[in-house]
């Protein structure tokens, strides 16, 4: 009954036909010529990027995105040849390693452009850059002028017309971020978008070279057509993971990527009032057989599934007794015909007719998708299968 297939009693394992499944359908809902930029960022949402990446590349990406420096740096390590935005903590003085590895930082402010012009200038080649603009995220960028209600153009234009003149600068992308896209509420969304597309006319029409514009992740892929423009950046949903539960899943048939497994490596009978974990938190009440599991919240199986999540052995489910510890969970096998050492645990995933998603654990701890799946830990190891 033992299926791991790596050396570790803990592991992810990695579907590439669902990765590329799934951005296949990204490029069926994209409009016309519009590009990809996979973004990998965060490990790949925690799947691994290395290999990802490239497959990505493989299958249709035009543009890879990360948010920090060392994550582009693994990358190219790592062999991707796509250009590859940098989302946040970028620095003027990493000028030369940007050229160097094909690499757009993203501008947030005058000072910074002034200041990678002059870096640019230094070094005697072209620096492309991507232009960050705030329509209502809050978090990095210009702010547009036409937010809160005022008119197009104006003040912000005339500075993007100014950074592009700059000496060694090529302002080949300009981008915003949707707060709520994935929300079924779309005013907010329709307002930012609104707002971006003002700007972006007003830049086409006054740019001597057109950049290209971009707004669109999974949630507006998926339910705002209209937001899709030169690129669109895919990133959840390129893991089978949908934006929300707000969205229209019927858009997209989407396959999750990622299953979390491990397997038993212990099992033992009690009696009732038998303690089990941390605290003695959980007490039997009947004749019970324990099954110990190599997975704890050094793993990334979040803390707050203790006694309220499961886990599935055999095709059933199992609940988690007690606290879930650093490295090791204990879970009920009383009620699994045959359950014995070695067998097949499932944290994340499917077996049998039973299924426990990424969602699912979302839902127990109070968290996302996003969060579930970036917390697993590098010590598990991933294992990729076709």
């Amino acid at each position: 009954m033992k299926k791991n297939k790596s050396d570790s009693p803990i592991y992810a394992e990695v579907s590439l036909d669902a990765f590329r499944h799934n951005l296949k359908e990204t490029k069926r809902l994209l409009s016309g010529n519009t590009k990809i930029m996979a973004v990998v960022k965060a490990d790949a949402y925690g799947h691994g990027a290395d290999l990802l990446a490239r497959v990505a590349e493989e299958n249709g990406a035009d543009y890879l995105a990360v948010a920090r420096m060392n994550e582009a740096v693994r990358l190219r390590n790592a062999g991707a040849k796509k250009p590859m935005l940098l989302f946040d903590n970028c620095e003027p003085g990493s000028t030369e390693r940007y050229i160097e590895l094909d690499i757009r930082p993203t501008i947030n402010n005058s000072t910074e452009a002034d200041a990678y012009s002059q870096a640019a200038a230094k070094a005697g080649k072209i620096l492309r850059v991507h232009i960050k603009i705030d329509t209502g995220m809050g978090r990095l960028g210009f702010l547009c002028d036409n937010v809160a209600g005022g008119s197009p153009g104006g003040p912000l234009a005339d500075e993007i017309v100014r950074i592009a003149a700059l000496p060694f600068i090529e302002v080949e992308g300009v981008y915003s971020h949707f707060a709520s896209a994935d929300s079924a509420d779309k005013r907010s969304a329709l307002q930012q978008l609104r707002a971006f597309k003002e700007l972006a006319d007003e830049l086409s029409a006054r740019l001597e070279k057109r950049p290209m514009f971009h707004i669109a992740n999974s949630a507006a892929i998926m339910e705002m057509p209209q937001s899709h423009m030169d690129i669109a950046r895919p990133g959840i949903m390129l893991y089978g993971i949908y934006p929300s539960k707000e969205v229209d899943r019927t858009r997209a048939e989407l396959k999750p990527v990622l299953s979390f497994k491990s397997e038993i490596i212990h099992i033992k009978k009690v009696g009732p009032g038998f303690c089990v974990s941390y605290g003695s938190t959980f007490v039997t009440s009947r004749q019970t057989v324990i099954a110990t599991v190599p997975a704890g919240y050094a793993d990334g199986y979040n803390r707050q599934l203790s006694s309220r999540g499961e886990m599935l052995v055999r095709g059933l489910r199992a609940p988690i007794l007690g606290r879930v510890c650093m490295d090791l969970t204990m879970i009920d096998v009383t009620h699994i015909p045959g359950a014995s050492l070695h067998d097949e645990v499932v944290l994340i995933g499917s077996q049998g007719t039973e299924s426990i998603t990424a969602e699912d654990i979302a839902d127990l701890t109070g968290s996302i998708g996003y969060e579930v799946l970036t917390s697993i830990s590098p010590r598990v190891h991933r294992v990729y299968a076709d």
